[in-house]
């Protein structure tokens, strides 16, 4: 790494966390998140007993992520909603904020390459992200421990560990795409209510969008409803709430073991019981891969926006 682009990055980093917008928001989902925790601990420690089978064998820690009591909504459906938030707040005014402010100018009058400062604002914001779901996910771990008093297997840290970086690669998808707009237009709050919108359209509209497109039809042929299912789960999967939502189900229910339409012969002789976290990594790869596809096609565009932009003006 460059020495000046080190010197960026720390700065952002920095700026990151002494900013009360940022703050904010992470008080935002370490609240919503405990809350959601602590009724799903209390509903499991009501349950276990009941329990015919043996409390290890239950997955308490991946149950903590998943379970809730009706009432709040579940861990991984608190982050799922919120965490774009996160990276939309972090990075709606990364440049047009300074081009209004006058900074950016100043800064590129230093000797430093001009790709140094968009790379800069990525990394800075990727790190602290990463960071704090990481002290997030060792946090609940830990509650859990307090809990049940039995600490997690080696496969329950890894699913839970993965789950956090998928949840990082999501978040850097909105991430990208803030900043995208954030050079794309001149005004701050327009590149916030275009991000929203585009966050907004994906979490509530494009689901139901598919489902009008492609319709379910259960009285058709079977090869002819297949094909609409395969064609209805493509569709789906080119929104990365899909794409995130399947990959974290599959993380912390082993017992998923396919992700699609499975026909009868398929499910001949098959055991219904948790698979490895070897298979469930195979299954969801796909979907780490696209939504690392989509992060870096964002910031690609971003990136070749910023170096050809002129920033003499506003």
């Amino acid at each position: 790494m460059r020495h000046s682009l080190y010197v960026l990055v720390k700065k952002e980093v920095s700026d990151h966390i002494h900013s009360w917008r940022f703050n904010i928001l992470l008080a935002l989902i370490f609240l919503t998140a405990m809350a959601s925790i602590y009724t799903a601990a209390m509903t499991i420690r009501d349950a276990v007993p009941k329990a015919e089978t043996p409390i290890g064998d239950v997955n308490l820690f991946l149950k903590i992520f998943t379970v809730s009591d009706g009432k709040l909504p579940s861990f991984i459906a608190f982050v799922g909603f919120l965490a774009p938030l996160l990276g939309i707040g972090m990075a709606f005014d990364a440049i047009n904020g300074e081009k209004n402010k006058g900074t950016l100018l100043r800064l590129l009058a230093q000797p430093i390459y001009r790709d140094d400062v968009i790379l800069s604002k990525w990394l800075a914001s990727l790190f602290v992200i990463t960071t704090f779901f990481i002290a997030l996910g060792l946090f609940v771990m830990g509650l859990g421990i307090l809990f049940f008093g039995i600490p997690p297997t080696i496969e329950e840290v890894l699913r839970i560990v993965v789950f956090l970086l998928v949840t990082s690669l999501y978040v850097a998808v909105w991430l990208s795409l803030a900043i995208l707009f954030s050079i794309y237009f001149r005004q701050s709050a327009t590149s916030l209510l275009a991000s929203i919108a585009i966050w907004l359209f994906f979490t509530l509209f494009y689901e139901m969008i598919v489902n009008i497109i492609v319709p379910s039809n259960p009285e058709g042929a079977p090869q002819v409803v297949l094909q609409q299912m395969h064609t209805h789960q493509y569709l789906l999967r080119l929104s990365p709430n899909i794409l995130y939502q399947e990959a974290i189900t599959t993380l912390l229910s082993p017992n998923v073991r396919a992700l699609g339409p499975l026909t009868v012969e398929q499910l001949v002789g098959a055991i219904p019981s948790p698979i490895a976290f070897e298979q469930s990594l195979l299954l969801i790869w796909p979907h780490i891969a696209g939504l690392i596809a989509i992060s870096v096609a964002l910031f690609g565009i971003s990136f070749t926006l910023f170096m050809k932009q002129d920033i003499r003006g506003r």
